[in-house]
């Protein structure tokens, strides 16, 4: 990807469009269809810690990074259908991972599907849990985590 092409800023309320755009777009292949009412709540509540994505202006990508104290808590990530495997899902990564250092974090827990848990594996994520049908029918919820303070931050 090319790193001066996406640029990151605070979700705000007007991208509620957009990101329920990536959901739908992600839904069924990486959320279970039951998970919309959630997230659109999770929106609804404007969360502070959500961010999205850009490139030449328009949304390709949202997430969020929950941090209280050591511990950090990946919320939400999607990424445009259209966009995936161009790098963007590296580049939200990095950047959690960055956000995570500089913050302190040791441990980040991120709450995945099986069909996502080996893109976070990539990144040293091991899973903990795991919950059959834990996101709906179909969907697995795997939860991971990624010990920090083991894990190298890339160079600048």
């Amino acid at each position: 990807m090319d790193e001066g092409r996406i640029s990151f800023r605070r979700y705000r309320p007007n991208d509620q469009a957009a990101c329920l755009a990536l959901f739908e777009g992600n839904c069924p292949a990486f959320f279970a269809p039951n998970e919309r009412s959630d997230y659109l709540g999770f929106l609804e509540a404007e969360p502070l810690d959500y961010k999205v994505g850009l490139i030449e202006g328009r949304i390709v990508c949202a997430f969020g990074l929950q941090i209280d104290r050591s511990e950090g808590t990946l919320k939400w990530m999607l990424v445009c259908p259209q966009q995936h495997a161009q790098g963007i899902g590296t580049g939200i990564m990095e950047h959690v991972l960055s956000e995570s250092y500089t913050a302190g974090v040791q441990l980040l827990r991120i709450a995945a599907s099986h069909k996502s848990a080996p893109f976070f594996a990539r990144f040293g994520a091991q899973p903990v849990d795991e919950i059959p049908n834990g996101w709906g029918p179909g969907m697995h919820r795997v939860d991971m985590e990624m010990r920090l303070e083991s894990i190298s931050p890339s160079p600048d």
